[in-house]
């Protein structure tokens, strides 16, 4: 059966990140779901988000986690080297920065509840009634109510009732993973996580000049390296995607947020475990000049997300690196997409 439209308009940024094994190879290729991509830009729901922002006594959460301050600079944005062509990463850019603070952790399920609970905020899975889940993480219970399939990308099920409380379902809880990063969170949702914050989302500039630590041209936050010295500094997938995950990192789905060495400026996470909203919307279409504190596009339909997820293998996807990207629609929610967030100026008092 196929997909209902707003699962297909969620899963074709999905299925762009199937082709990366195929792009890798050099060989370039095109996927869809014979449905419209996304919601056109302007529907209110960004606007929406504001209500949210005053939100809780002046808007900064008790279950706000720490944020660094990332120094100005200058360094090189994407890749002279693409990995996956049609994602964008290149031309290599030098790109100028202000300072700014960053989220140290992805934002928790203990910060977003602490969210909920002072605002009774609704997600957008919660509201359309369903998200994507992987189906290695499925029991067969919530898979034999399935009826419906994406043949391109198999793995990814539409689930009923799926949403950042029950990351795989109705029968699944975060009881035992309040540490780990927030799933099936929107990008509108996590607009309005930030602002009730008193923060905001990072600029994709922001966000891959954090994710660097300090180094330059390197492909991992901690360098060229995989695993310098036989250890693991990522929750990637090791093994056979999609059919066996080893977990040699020690997780099969998501980590606590402060697992694994932290980088250079003391951020944890950047690559693998979830993938992460920025503000930007998505090209593909870089200019080589200087820039300075970009902001990306005016408009677009995708929002850019970086640094990959739990799901990541390099036979399938190889954007666990920073440089690396792709995009998903503002209404879009996963199983493997949480955020964290930025700010221009210094938190305010816990």
């Amino acid at each position: 059966m196929a997909a209902p439209a707003r699962l297909c308009r969620c899963l074709l940024p999905l299925l762009l990140a199937a082709m990366g094994a195929a792009a890798a190879a050099g060989t370039p290729g095109t996927v869809g779901c014979g449905c419209s991509a996304g919601r056109a830009a302007g529907d209110g729901r960004e606007e929406a988000a504001q209500r949210y922002s005053a939100a809780a006594g002046g808007g900064r959460s008790g279950g706000q986690g720490p944020m660094v301050l990332i120094p100005a600079g200058v360094f090189t944005m994407g890749t002279q080297e693409p990995q996956i062509q049609q994602d964008g990463e290149g031309p290599a850019r030098r790109v100028h920065l202000g300072s700014f603070y960053m989220d140290q952790y992805e934002v928790s399920n203990r910060d977003f509840e602490s969210f909920v609970n002072a605002t009774g905020y609704v997600t957008e899975a919660e509201k359309f009634g369903d998200s994507f889940v992987f189906e290695g993480m499925l029991s067969e219970a919530v898979k034999a109510d399935i009826h419906q399939a994406v043949a391109a990308a198999p793995w990814w099920l539409p689930v009923k009732g799926a949403s950042w409380r029950h990351p795989e379902g109705p029968d699944s809880s975060i009881s035992s993973r309040m540490d780990h990063p927030v799933l099936h969170v929107s990008w509108n949702d996590a607009l309005a996580f930030c602002r009730w914050a008193g923060k905001r989302l990072p600029t994709e500039a922001e966000w891959e000049y954090g994710c660097r630590g300090g180094l330059e041209s390197r492909l991992f936050p901690w360098g060229n390296k995989l695993q310098p010295k036989g250890q693991h500094y990522a929750n990637i997938w090791q093994g056979e995607f999609p059919t066996n995950n080893t977990a040699e990192d020690g997780y099969k789905g998501t980590a606590p947020v402060s697992a694994f060495p932290p980088n250079g400026y003391g951020l944890y996470n950047m690559v693998g475990n979830a993938w992460e909203w920025t503000s930007d919307w998505w090209a593909v279409h870089h200019s080589p000049q200087d820039l300075h504190n970009p902001q990306g596009p005016p408009s677009g339909t995708d929002r850019v997300k970086k640094g990959g997820s739990y799901m990541c293998h390099k036979s399938y996807c190889y954007r666990y690196r920073c440089a690396a990207r792709s995009q998903n629609t503002p209404d879009s929610s996963a199983s493997n997409l949480g955020f964290r967030c930025a700010a221009s100026s210094a938190p305010g008092p816990r």
